[in-house]
């Protein structure tokens, strides 16, 4: 009698989680579809059609990635995730020091060669790869007071480089993904009630000292759309109005008034919701809202089953960045949620975001076709 590892051949194709995959292409369609609605019409010195290049060149490479990503056994990425997390870091400092996007609020991208991209979407899962294998030792209660250092050196370096880009929207993120991390990892309540407190604590110091005229207004805003419709309430009333003249079936991809007008501000990426609620309508954003719904059950299905610790704080980590993302940028287009510029995951325009999304989906795919790594064969 002996253990045999099922990893190779057919066995890894058989485990590859073929619903989640086409889900995930699915929704990206979708959002091919939308971005290109969105797009079409640009005006001036804005090119729709080199939008739809880079939105394919990011699903094209964000598809290999994720090929990468689950051929290679999750548990390799314990020493390589460091030499990725290192290489996100060094990008977020040069984009303090070399980046742009100041004009549309936050000094988030570099560019290079004419190509521009944004690290932050890249540091999320590098902070999720390397951050695991702290949380692992945690759980197992096979840790140091040193690992509990590290996670939080770990942990706290990308957020303080993207405060230093005013990138807020992108700060809650790594927050969230921490927060919903320690809670799985099923440390003391007190843990949870004293990272609550200080953020509640730090919130004075963000208002008065960190947080400028135009982003304090959009927190003002969130809660009276009405009392600026012409400035920082703009944006969500068209979005509204976008949204609900669509109805049941929509207008029509590419016959929306408010899209094909540019009535609403940033459609092609954060408003993206907008453009499928007006152009596809009830249906169009019900497909999308289970299509996104599939995808974090399955992913929390997969986490529930890993074969270790590490792949559940993996796929943990990945779910609740999507799920985050999904939540903010629906309940910003309702005008539920302040607005942020957080993108929808697979269907908003921005190649760097849509190749960390997959490179997400790749680790989730890793975790599963290794759920479980041996079968006892009686010989």
């Amino acid at each position: 009698m002996y253990f045999v590892e099922k990893t190779k051949g057919l066995n890894k194709a058989k485990r590859f989680d073929y619903m989640l995959f086409f889900a995930v292409l699915l929704v990206t369609s979708i959002g091919i579809a939308a971005v290109y609605s969105a797009t079409r019409r640009m005006p001036g010195n804005v090119n729709g059609n080199r939008m739809m290049i880079t939105q394919i060149t990011g699903l094209m490479i964000g598809l290999i990635s994720a090929f990468v990503f689950c051929l290679m056994d999750y548990k390799d990425l314990k020493s390589l995730g460091y030499v990725f997390y290192a290489g996100t870091i060094i990008l977020l400092i040069a984009v303090i020091f070399f980046g742009v996007g100041e004009n549309i609020g936050s000094r988030s991208w570099l560019r290079i060669g004419g190509v521009s991209f944004q690290p932050s979407e890249l540091a999320k899962i590098a902070l999720i790869i390397v951050v695991s294998i702290y949380f692992e030792k945690i759980r197992d209660e096979n840790y140091t007071t040193k690992d509990i250092i590290k996670l939080i050196i770990y942990a706290s370096l990308p957020m303080v480089f993207i405060l230093g880009q005013k990138d807020f929207g992108t700060l809650i993120v790594f927050v969230v993904i921490i927060f919903i991390m320690v809670f799985i990892c099923g440390l003391p309540y007190k843990y949870l009630t004293i990272m609550g407190g200080a953020f509640v604590a730090s919130l004075p110091i963000l208002w008065f000292f960190v947080l400028n005229d135009k982003r304090k207004a959009r927190i003002w805003v969130f809660l009276k759309p009405e009392a600026d419709p012409m400035g920082e309430g703009y944006n969500v009333l068209k979005s509204k109005i976008a949204i609900g003249s669509g109805q049941l079936w929509g207008q029509g991809l590419t016959k929306g008034l408010q899209t094909q007008n540019m009535g609403v501000p940033v459609r092609e990426s954060d408003f993206i919701f907008t453009v499928i609620g007006e152009e596809l309508g009830f249906i169009g954003c019900s497909l999308v809202i289970i299509l996104l719904f599939f995808i974090l059950f399955k992913c929390l299905y997969i986490a529930a089953n890993a074969s270790d610790s590490y792949g559940m704080f993996l796929v943990t980590g990945v779910t609740g960045y999507f799920a985050f993302h999904i939540f903010e940028n629906i309940g910003m287009t309702l005008g539920l949620l302040p607005v942020t510029g957080v993108p929808l995951p697979f269907v908003s325009h921005g190649a760097t975001s849509m190749i960390a999304n997959y490179m997400g989906i790749g680790l989730v795919l890793s975790v599963s076709m290794r759920r479980h790594k041996t079968i006892f064969n009686d010989d």
